[in-house]
């Protein structure tokens, strides 16, 4: 049984991922949904593990061996690229694969609020954009590097755990490193890349205290940084951020996230109703004075009362944007609140504008 045959089947058929699972078939995401491919039947440990010698080198089957699992990347022949994690569950090996699209998609094609564009114009600071596992995190980040990259003569250096979208310099200059092959780890990474004249940087992920603290640091040098985190709010982002900090260090810390932060951008994706495919809801946040100040003051609590009545500014709650999907057709009444922030607040919503629909 060959991985790069299951593999492309997979991506043929749409799949965002794909599982291997020892004592399980093949095991594929279409639209949210998980589908099993049952013609392959059940897949032994020895074939789950010769599967991924197949494509796996001597470097990651030695992290594996140390560290129980292993982060990376591999291409199958018709260019579709993957971003790996291979691992084990109840002694047996478990590989999951998340299919990357070949070029990265223009950010006008993405159905984003026009102000995430407009971001990618920043001269310095701090953009997050956060959400759960397989919200298009890494897809919204690639489209903006992109769209920095069509358009302006900068310096770009991407440090990435791993490498996700292949990135070709046009009008700017790209680096990308991949920790373990490129850079030890994020921090490392990001020190040094500050002796590297960049105007941009993206970080992978803010991890821990180390990788954020120099997250920080760099924006606060005056270049333009992206990351993301593992949020599902603004809010809950901003919070997160300071939580990770020593109690004695979070007082200085809000100081600085309040002076480097520009906006947090988070995501999360719908099922489409009106035809096949995923739609984002996206909440934005935008640090404007009033933001800064609620940082700064440790009154985080009032931040989403500023999402929802900044919309003038191009903020928006998430909320509101499921209910912008919900109005133009995009996804279904369920879904709506069972993503929704309060759900029992858009119910009632929904109640008492179209009472037919709940």
């Amino acid at each position: 049984m060959e991985i790069s045959e299951i593999l492309l089947k997979a991506t043929q058929a749409g799949s965002s991922d794909i599982h291997i699972v020892s004592g399980m078939p093949p095991i594929i995401r279409q639209n949210t949904e998980l589908v099993m491919m049952k013609e392959y039947g059940d897949i032994s440990h020895d074939t789950a593990w010769t599967m991924l010698q197949s494509f796996a080198g001597e470097r990651v089957m030695a992290t594996l061996s140390k560290q129980l699992d292993a982060d990376f990347a591999t291409t199958i022949e018709n260019g579709t690229r993957f971003r790996v994690n291979a691992h084990f569950q109840k002694c047996s090996i478990a590989i999951a694969f998340r299919a990357i699209q070949s070029t990265v998609p223009h950010i006008d094609n993405l159905g984003l609020p026009e102000v995430v564009k407009k971001l990618t114009n920043l001269p310095r600071g701090l953009v997050l954009v956060t959400g759960p596992t397989g919200s298009g995190k890494s897809t919204t980040l690639a489209s903006m590097i992109d769209q920095i990259n069509r358009n302006t003569a900068k310096h770009i250096i991407t440090i990435e755990d791993p490498i996700e979208y292949d990135m070709i310099s046009n009008a700017c200059v790209i680096e990308q490193r991949e920790i373990g092959q490129d850079c030890p780890s994020f921090a490392s990474g990001l020190k040094h890349s500050l002796r590297q004249d960049p105007d941009v940087i993206l970080v992978g992920e803010m991890r821990d205290l180390e990788t954020t603290s120099a997250t920080i640091t760099a924006a606060e040098t005056g270049h333009l940084v992206f990351s993301t985190l593992h949020t599902v709010n603004a809010a809950q982002t901003v919070e997160r951020i300071i939580d990770i900090y020593p109690p004695g260090q979070q007082n200085q810390i809000r100081s600085m996230l309040a002076n480097t932060l520009q906006a947090v951008i988070s995501q999360t994706l719908c099922k489409r109703i009106d035809r096949p495919g995923m739609v984002a809801c996206v909440e934005i946040l935008l640090c404007n004075p009033a933001v800064r100040n609620c940082i700064r003051e440790n009154r985080i609590f009032e931040i989403n009362n500023i999402l929802e009545t900044s919309k003038k500014l191009g903020m928006q709650s998430l909320d509101q944007s499921i209910m912008d999907m919900l109005s133009k057709g995009y996804i279904s009444e369920d879904d709506a609140i069972a993503k929704a922030k309060d759900p029992d607040k858009l119910r009632k919503t929904l109640l008492s504008k179209v009472p037919q629909l709940v």
